[in-house]
């Protein structure tokens, strides 16, 4: 009997998904990289400076690095990338479920992205939830930043440590999160309150942000999904926040909610 065309498909995303890997560069994304016992690390290629910088980093992992003379040093990255002498050749993180990162504190603090698709933003996204304490960023499978190299250098270590775990739905994930108990916010700079007001009162309840990409925001069944649209409260009553910068000051917002 042959199989049905999603099955195929499904299948055939699955076997993509085993063989995907990442090239990490930049002397700080590679040694937060090899340092990090739960990634699978499989090539190191390095200048012999690089190697110098990182010879820690590698005895601790245990790699042995292939080392290049700086005029061949061409690791497949974008010719453009800032790589200081170093690339890694990575399996993706495994964060788990949802429900692996959304349970666990007192009173968890998740981001959620809606198609921000930009690994520049989601990077500095993922370094402002480990400053700020939150338990996971949350993306979507399709139409939303991967694992890459620019993502974790701008990341700046932080993809190491911070959970990244991408849904197939975000809709179905607001309201899996909402049965859990939590809070869902979405940020939109035309809601009626603050995110202060909206957590008034609710200082044990897990919280979650919800920021879509910036032009188009979130999409119409996202917000229609959350339990309230909120804004941040802005002095002046012009201009817009980057994604990450909205994202740093939301978590900041809702950390203390009393």
């Amino acid at each position: 009997m042959k199989k049905p065309k999603w099955v195929v498909e499904k299948e055939q995303a699955k076997k993509a998904d085993a063989a995907a890997t990442v090239w990490l560069f930049g002397l700080h994304a590679v040694r937060d990289a090899l340092l990090n016992p739960r990634r699978e690390k499989l090539r190191l290629m390095v200048t012999l400076n690089a190697q110098n910088k990182l010879a820690d980093a590698i005895a601790t992992a245990g790699i042995t690095a292939d080392v290049i003379d700086p005029r061949k040093f061409r690791p497949p990255i974008d010719p453009g990338s800032v790589h200081q002498g170093a690339a890694l050749e990575v399996k993706p993180l495994d964060w788990g479920t949802l429900e692996d990162v959304a349970i666990g504190d007192a009173a968890p603090r998740l981001i959620l992205l809606d198609r921000v698709t930009d690994p520049h933003n989601v990077g500095a996204i993922l370094r402002s939830a480990e400053v700020l304490g939150a338990s996971a960023v949350i993306g979507t499978r399709h139409h939303s930043a991967p694992e890459t190299g620019a993502l974790a250098k701008t990341a700046s270590g932080a993809l190491e440590r911070q959970p990244y775990v991408r849904v197939r739905n975000l809709s179905d994930a607001i309201v899996s999160l909402q049965g859990m108990g939590y809070t869902v916010l979405g940020l939109d700079g035309d809601a009626e309150q603050t995110i202060e007001t909206a957590l008034q009162g609710q200082k044990d309840r897990p919280v979650a942000l919800v920021l879509g990409a910036e032009g188009p925001g979130l999409r119409q069944k996202t917000r229609e999904t959350c339990d309230a649209l909120v804004k941040i409260d802005a002095a002046g009553g012009f201009g817009s926040l980057n994604v990450s910068n909205a994202a740093a000051i939301a978590l900041y917002a809702s950390k203390d909610h009393a």
